[in-house]
């Protein structure tokens, strides 16, 4: 088993069943106004045991969106600044490249699942 510099195993089958993405300062805007479907992008970061939970438990859960987009807070300050992130795990829906706005919910499948939803349900606005 090899890792990469996160130690997580790279050559080992994902279980996600979901795309998974990674996103940084550089590429995070082309890439989500380019995207198709639902996204939920996750601003993580290393140290942060919530952050681990959620990067070992979301791309398992049958979640109602079509990627998840991962950034790591540590190294992304200018996309940390422009969404505002207070805390992490930060969650944010995007659907076909407009921002729906931020997500509170606990990380479990139905709770993600409604509160996706019901951010989908608000007014779109341009990414951050």
């Amino acid at each position: 088993m090899n890792t990469d510099s996160l130690c997580r195993p790279f050559d080992i089958v994902s279980p996600s069943i979901v795309v998974e993405l990674q996103l940084t300062d550089f590429d995070a805007d082309q890439r989500l106004l380019a995207m198709n479907g639902i996204s939920l992008v996750i601003f993580t970061s290393v140290g942060c045991a919530s952050c681990r939970y959620a990067r070992q438990t979301l791309p398992a859960l049958e979640l109602a969106v079509d990627q998840l987009c991962w950034i790591d807070a540590a190294n992304n300050g200018g996309l940390v600044e422009r969404y505002e992130v207070f805390h992490l795990p930060a969650l944010f829906v995007v659907r076909d490249g407009e921002f729906f706005g931020a997500l509170k919910s606990r990380l479990t499948g139905p709770e993600l699942n409604e509160a996706v939803v019901q951010a989908l349900t608000g007014t779109a606005e341009e990414l951050p």
